[in-house]
């Protein structure tokens, strides 16, 4: 037998298990890629074989690994800017319909932005770029932005805001030197304080319930693809429920969730809206 690939029994296992932990469906055709990741594990925690990690991950003892195991089987892919026109909408538009909404009801002056599975911070502080750069037309008014992620290594990452140069490349030159700080030596980027103080980092699991409510923009971009139907639905019942009224979601082109978006008004291909 192969000892260095999960068998039939065991790949079943561990795909139950991932998807009663966070809504994540592992194809059946995936085998080899969650043996490999899993295999990173074993050697990492110096764990003999599947079976047993498997076993200490259900243990009372295996709770401080389930963030090692998240981090290895999740995909973290993410960049500054990714999607421009995603962006272009939310400091344009977005913002726009903010200032009109509370200078003709006489609202309140607040943003509250959520990056749901925000993995290492690029796509929240993409946000507060777009959010600083117009404080010239938001002056007086409070700006929260939250990122999630479930697993607690990106959200370490995200919470320290420490970039290596070829990260920040997409960012244009003067709001790079604007809201970071270059170590000549480490040649790594740390975003600073004007920027990092709009944004709260935190863990969170997109199929419970988000402990916080009265978003006016929520983004979930390139996750809910990993998810069967029964958990995208979950999560989208839990992100409509944090939004606003006549808050907008921002979704990615291959989420597959367009047909249980019916609560919601389509406003684009991106974009829909809470009434």
């Amino acid at each position: 037998m192969d000892s260095t690939q999960l068998t039939p029994k065991e790949f079943q296992q561990f795909q139950e298990f991932i998807l009663k932990l966070c809504g994540i469906s592992v194809p059946d055709n995936k085998i080899t890629l969650l043996s490999n990741r899993i295999r990173r594990r074993l050697r990492a925690t110096k764990i003999a074989d599947f079976q047993s990690y498997f076993q200490h991950l259900k243990s009372a003892s295996g709770k401080e690994e389930l963030d090692g195991f998240l981090s290895a089987i999740t995909t973290n892919e993410t960049s500054f800017f990714r999607t421009e026109k995603h962006f272009e909408w939310l400091r344009s538009e977005f913002i726009e319909t903010l200032i009109s909404r509370a200078r003709e009801k006489g609202g309140r002056r607040t943003i509250r932005i959520w990056s749901a599975a925000c993995s290492t911070g690029e796509e929240p502080y993409t946000i507060a770029l777009c959010m600083a750069e117009n404080l010239h037309k938001l002056a007086g008014w409070k700006i929260e932005i939250v990122g999630t992620d479930i697993s607690e290594h990106a959200v370490s990452q995200a919470q320290a805001g420490n970039y290596d140069a070829s990260v920040v490349e997409g960012i244009p030159e003067k709001m790079r030197s604007r809201y970071f700080q270059h170590d000549p030596g480490s040649n790594r980027w740390q975003v600073k304080s004007n920027l990092k103080d709009m944004v709260k980092i935190r863990w969170h699991n997109l199929i419970q319930p988000s402990p916080e409510i009265g978003f006016d923009c929520v983004f979930i971009r390139n996750v809910l693809i990993y998810f069967n139907r029964e958990s995208k639905q979950k999560v989208i019942e839990n992100l409509v429920r944090a939004m606003a009224p006549q808050g907008y979601l921002v979704v990615g082109p291959s989420e597959g969730i367009f047909d249980m978006l019916g609560m919601l008004t389509k406003r684009s291909t991106f974009l829909y809206q809470k009434e």
